[in-house]
């Protein structure tokens, strides 16, 4: 027959209660999050190196989440306690046997013991020994069996304080699986709101982009249907000519317009010659919008212009007031929409010499620029391909392509589907024509988003350049904000 021990009891009481059972693993605490990424798609927060779909990954936690409630159940951890409390049971009905057989035991013993001594009093000489013999080994057995009843008692009371653990145990362990139960179809529940919340939106987002493109093709056909019409009413060959004079006209007016330039120059020359002054420097360049204006020595005494100080300033027609050009501190200055109009003016500093000079008349307006504005302004949002040469004031290695995008509300630089800064128009906004920077300066503009950020842009043309200025300028004017560049708010006096 199996002996318990106090031994048996500790090491049960030691092994046979883990903290949860093996099986169950809890990859997060919580449902993912996830964020809204470029062009309001929906991203995994993780950066793992393979990104997924939303459907997909949603599929995937939903899975994981299924089969989690399914390891849940602890069937192993309440089959090893039931497996215990039989035991006890087995052994509390072993010791309870015993008790009973003890108990006959004693009952045989005393009439054994009783017989013995009526059995004495009626034998005498050798058999009489024999009989106080055998009831000296009766009352020897009687003892023994009292040793041994102690012991059983100490055993029923082990086993029923080990009956006992078992039960608290097993009553702990239904209690942690019905906690571990409600925490995962809590889980459960939660994930089905997010995805039924995801395909909303996946719902709701593919519904506005039919109703985008059904809108964007009704336009399209507006203005296929606009096209066919002129076509219609004007012969191909007439168009032709048409366009042809056209172009013919731009070339002649723009010859012109260089032979007026050199005139009016070798006009003001002619008059310095009269006047007998010495011309130490000149401007090279089309004194219109879309070019750029280079100073050059005109004579051997002319110092040169990288020992010199140079600042450049615009003149308004009326009055006459200077305002100073901050940044404009190069040889070469390409002028802007905002220098439409007005006289541009040098002045260089060489040896304590100030020379000043200025062009021969106000800056013209770049042919079709002001049509072209007219046309993009009637829609929402522009787009302008550029590269990024400055950043911050710090050069910009990377000559991929960016998108500048111009709304009506604010501006936005993108590479591919990533926004790299997107700010609306306010006060601390900065906009104008490069300053100074060698023949790429009438491509190219300084932008300053916010303060702390600025870009130096360049465009694929003069005139995408001007169109992008003059269109940002007027969208912000429209939110009662000036874009101007550093300190072009601050005339100076005459």
């Amino acid at each position: 027959m199996t002996r318990v021990t106090r031994d048996f009891g500790d090491t049960m009481q030691k092994d046979a209660v883990p903290a949860v059972s093996a099986d169950v693993a809890f990859s997060s605490s919580r449902f993912p999050n996830y964020r809204i990424g470029a062009n309001n798609q929906i991203m995994d927060a993780k950066d793992d190196p393979k990104v997924l779909s939303m459907k997909e990954a949603v599929a995937r936690e939903t899975a994981q989440l299924l089969e989690q409630q399914k390891r849940l159940s602890v069937r192993d951890l309440a089959s090893k306690f039931e497996k215990g409390l039989a035991a006890a049971a087995k052994l509390s009905e072993e010791a309870r046997l015993r008790e009973a057989a003890s108990l006959e035991k004693h009952v045989l013993l005393k009439k054994l013991r009783d017989a013995l001594e009526s059995l004495r009093g009626r034998v005498a000489g050798r058999n009489k020994d024999d009989v106080e013999e055998a009831i000296v080994m009766v009352e020897a057995l009687a003892v023994q069996l009292t040793e041994r009843e102690g012991e059983l008692i100490q055993e029923k009371a082990e086993v029923k304080k080990l009956a006992s653990f078992l039960r608290q145990a097993s009553e702990d362990a239904k209690k942690l699986v019905d906690e571990e139960r409600a925490f995962a179809r809590a889980e459960i529940e939660s994930a089905r709101a997010a995805v039924q919340r995801v395909e909303e939106a996946l719902q709701e987002h593919e519904r506005m982009s039919r109703a985008s493109g059904k809108q964007d093709l009704e336009e399209l056909m507006k203005e296929v249907q606009e096209a066919r019409r002129i076509k219609m009413l004007h012969q191909p060959s007439k168009v032709m000519d048409m366009e042809h004079e056209l172009q013919a006209l731009r070339i002649q007016l723009a010859e012109k317009s260089k032979r007026s330039l050199q005139l009016q120059k070798e006009l003001v020359l002619s008059r310095r010659r009269e006047q007998s002054i010495t011309q130490f420097y000149e401007f090279d360049g089309s004194e219109a919008l879309g070019s750029y204006l280079r100073i050059k020595p005109c004579s051997d005494n002319s110092s040169d212009l990288s020992n010199c100080l140079i600042q450049w300033y615009r003149v308004s027609s009326e009055g006459g007031k200077k305002e100073l050009i901050s940044g404009a501190t190069k040889s070469v200055y390409a002028p802007e929409p905002f220098d439409v109009g007005r006289v541009l003016q040098a002045d260089i500093i060489c040896s304590d010499q100030r020379i000043t000079l200025a062009t021969t008349g106000a800056i013209d307006p770049a042919a079709g620029l002001g049509s072209y504005v007219e046309a993009l302004v009637r829609k929402h949002d522009v787009e302008f391909n550029v590269v990024v040469t400055q950043m911050s004031g710090a050069d910009h290695v990377s000559e991929s392509i960016h998108v500048l995008h111009v709304g009506k509300m604010r501006m936005k630089l993108c590479r591919g589907r990533t926004t790299i800064t997107k700010e609306y128009y306010s006060t601390s906004m900065q906009l104008c024509g490069v300053r100074g920077g060698g023949n790429a300066a009438a491509q190219a503009l300084f932008w300053q988003a916010k303060k702390g950020l600025s870009f130096v842009l360049a465009f694929e043309s003069e005139r995408d350049r001007n169109a992008a200025i003059m269109l940002a300028r007027r969208f912000a004017f429209d939110c009662n904000i000036t874009l101007a560049g550093p300190d072009d708010r601050a005339p100076l006096g005459s």
